[in-house]
């Protein structure tokens, strides 16, 4: 029987999980709820019952599977202590440890969500064979995985990634939710554009089609602006324009050779891109030869594959 490895992304309202040759192919994936929560134990607990039934259904026993890697939607400290993870409610605990005594010893890996996700989009997606990639998720939040020699960099205090939190607008007067004011996250994520929009349309009101949107969303900024709304293309030349910068920076640091852009908001696909690799261009006069910038491809299979594969790195 060919060895196999789990991949486990835990996130505020579910668990996936996988089942993964060596090799990258998945075999099989599934999801459990989140829950119970604030009860690190407890959850860990049905997170290794379902990894022995469903290992059990495929004629997998513990025995053919190297081990077990876990992505947490929190920082990771290198020793596998996390301090606080608050949408799920764990506090200074050392999950990996549980997981392993109740899979008999077997090896488990713990990393950041956002940067597993990164070495998953390196190891079989849009930066597949590529070594130095960068990745920056465009959701609710901006978040960011740094792979380096195909090696995650969670940092010396687990803020290795924390794109989302670099300080990029100085009149920003407004505290974004990490306690700073001018995050790339407060213009950047989906959030942040609906709020750019809207500070816009309450100067320009007349002037878009937007001021016709109750609920206004990230993506209806951005379909208006691919139809010409030039109000919406302003708020897309900003948004591009502080990633831009943020990317120039990240470059000018660690030198990637591809930087991949996931989450919702890279849904708007080349229109988007191609925004940002101008401003990014822009940013980065010193040389002609830069980072490539691509979409993600394995979407919310991200994650599983970057902690199968922090397993087995």
């Amino acid at each position: 029987m060919e060895q196999v490895c789990v991949g486990v992304d835990i996130g505020g309202t579910s668990v996936k999980l996988g089942i993964f040759t060596l090799s990258g192919t998945l075999l099989k994936k599934w999801e459990i709820p989140t829950e119970p929560k604030n009860d690190t134990k407890a959850l860990i607990e049905k997170i290794g019952k379902s990894i022995k039934e469903n290992l059990k259904e495929g004629g997998l026993s513990l025995t053919d599977c190297v081990g077990v890697g876990m992505g947490v939607p929190g920082p990771v400290m290198p020793n596998g202590y996390i301090e606080v993870v608050v949408n799920i409610g764990w506090k200074e605990v050392f999950p990996a440890r549980i997981l392993s005594d109740l899979l008999d010893g077997m090896p488990v890996a713990l990393g950041n969500d956002a940067n597993v996700a990164a070495l998953g989009e390196a190891w079989m997606g849009g930066a597949k064979h590529i070594k130095d990639v960068v990745m920056v998720t465009l959701g609710t939040g901006v978040g960011g995985g740094i792979i380096i020699d195909g090696k995650i960099v969670p940092g010396k205090h687990g803020l290795g990634g924390e794109i989302g939190h670099m300080h990029v607008r100085e009149s920003e007067t407004e505290k974004c939710n990490c306690g700073g004011k001018g995050c790339l996250e407060q213009i950047s994520s989906a959030t942040g554009i609906v709020r750019e929009a809207k500070k816009l349309l309450a100067k320009k009101k007349d002037t878009s089609r937007l001021a016709l949107i109750e609920d206004l969303t990230a993506k209806d900024v951005l379909d208006a602006a691919k139809a010409g709304d030039k109000l919406a293309i302003e708020v897309v030349d900003i948004v591009a324009k502080y990633l831009g910068i943020a990317l120039a920076h990240i470059a000018m640091t660690v030198d990637p050779e591809i930087f991949v852009i996931g989450g919702g908001v890279s849904k708007a696909g080349d229109f988007l891109i191609d925004k940002i690799r101008e401003k990014f261009i822009y940013y980065t006069p010193i040389t002609k030869s830069k980072a490539d910038i691509v979409i993600a491809k394995l979407g919310n299979d991200a994650g599983i594959y970057g902690a199968a594969k922090l397993v087995i790195s």
